[in-house]
């Protein structure tokens, strides 16, 4: 611990962001953008959107952002090719956003492009697709995402995919099948890093089994703090070290805190005794709100994201830990992250702790950076060796035979 004063410790830690800006793994404002404008960006002034986002350029300046994944995250019951066209769609507004504030924001989708960014002083847009789902079981549709930017793919969402698992859903794959490897392993192929939140432990190990790329987890905790499904094992945790991998700490109370998480699970037992389930629309937030009256969430703190950090910090070291706060993509966060201006109040208390500036600027954005680049060599070294992948899935079984 330090015996620095609070005002002293975020001065600090401000000016480590200056010097490395936040690369955060996980944001969800282009469905919220869907949701309350249509994607209309009139509607949705990005200077200031006050409380209809958690997100916008005059909190993503004073969080000290110097890059964003943007999660194209779309429902996971959308029917037939919905999913596939509504990620297309959910990609269209982030080039839009893009195009739409120049000053501000700039495509990303390098380490390079980056740090070309952070040198011009504008945000870097990287780009993730939140889900299996969003390709259609279609090597040829996870292609097309790489070429439209697309830089990281989470093999599931909160419900199993023909080929891989979710930590949320019941276990039918019990991990990948074959195709789901030969996922991985086009993503390995084409540089595209593989994205093991969401998904159950045993999906997390056969990825790490077959991947010869770092992989990531763009936005979990530990599940040694907390005990929920989305959070990851220590036992992965050392073979994430292994792997070079990447744990990017989210902020989502039910992940950050115990209290919170078994709440949480009150809630959902409620919602589906009124008879309830799934997004938070309409008369169901109707009903979740009633049920916060009468049982309110414990709080959530700062510090305890801060603890997540440092129980991943002690297997991975330093040189394994990023931020994913998913911002915009739960309605609560915890005290003083209320949104993305926050981040130098979490990185003044990791000052606090007694963590140096280099580790500082690790978590910030620099290991984001060298996982990034430590996927173009097999992505180069695949490339020169194998054709892209044919292989095809029938239906919602394990036949995914070659086709020549």
């Amino acid at each position: 611990m330090t015996s620095t004063t609070p005002a002293e410790r975020l001065a600090r830690a401000s000016a480590i962001l200056r010097r490395q800006p936040i690369i955060d793994g996980h944001n969800d404002l282009p469905w919220v953008a869907r949701e309350v404008a249509d994607y209309d960006l009139e509607t949705l002034n990005l200077h200031d959107t006050a409380d209809l986002t958690h997100t916008d350029l005059r909190r993503l300046r004073a969080g000290h952002v110097g890059a964003q994944f943007w999660s194209v995250w779309v429902p996971t019951d959308l029917a037939d090719d919905g999913a596939l066209v509504a990620t297309l769609e959910q990609i269209d507004f982030v080039h839009q956003m893009i195009a739409a504030y120049p000053d501000d924001f700039v495509l990303a989708v390098s380490a390079e492009d980056v740090e070309r960014a952070h040198g011009d002083g504008r945000i870097a847009c990287l780009i993730g697709a939140e889900g299996g789902h969003s390709i259609g079981n279609s090597l040829g549709a996870l292609r097309t995402l790489h070429m439209l930017g697309v830089r990281y793919l989470t093999l599931t969402h909160d419900r199993n995919v023909p080929w891989a698992d979710s930590a949320t859903d019941l276990p039918v794959a019990h991990g990948l099948t074959r195709f789901g490897r030969e996922i991985v392993a086009e993503m390995n192929r084409i540089g595209m890093l593989v994205d093991l939140s969401h998904v159950s432990t045993e999906t997390m190990n056969d990825a790490l089994d077959v991947t010869e790329a770092p992989v990531i987890f763009s936005h979990s905790c530990c599940r040694a703090l907390v005990d929920h499904p989305r959070n990851v094992p220590d036992d992965v945790l050392r073979r994430l070290r292994d792997n070079g991998g990447l744990l990017m700490v989210s902020f989502v109370p039910e992940f950050v805190s115990a209290e919170y998480h078994a709440w949480s699970v009150r809630l959902e037992d409620h919602l589906r005794h009124r008879g309830f389930s799934g997004g938070t629309r309409g008369s169901r937030e109707e009903c979740r709100q009633e049920f916060i009256r009468a049982d309110p969430p414990p709080r959530t703190t700062l510090s305890q994201v801060a603890d997540h950090l440092e129980h991943a910090r002690g297997i991975l070291g330093a040189e394994g830990i990023g931020i994913g706060g998913d911002y915009d993509g739960t309605p609560d966060f915890p005290d003083d992250l209320p949104d993305v201006s926050g981040y130098p109040a979490l990185f003044a208390e990791l000052v606090r702790r007694g963590w140096t500036d280099a580790e500082c600027e690790l978590l910030a954005g620099g290991n984001v950076l060298r996982v990034m680049r430590a996927a173009l060599p097999v992505a180069e070294r695949l490339g020169a060796s194998r054709r892209p992948s044919r292989m095809r899935i029938h239906a919602a079984t394990e036949v995914a035979p070659d086709v020549v």
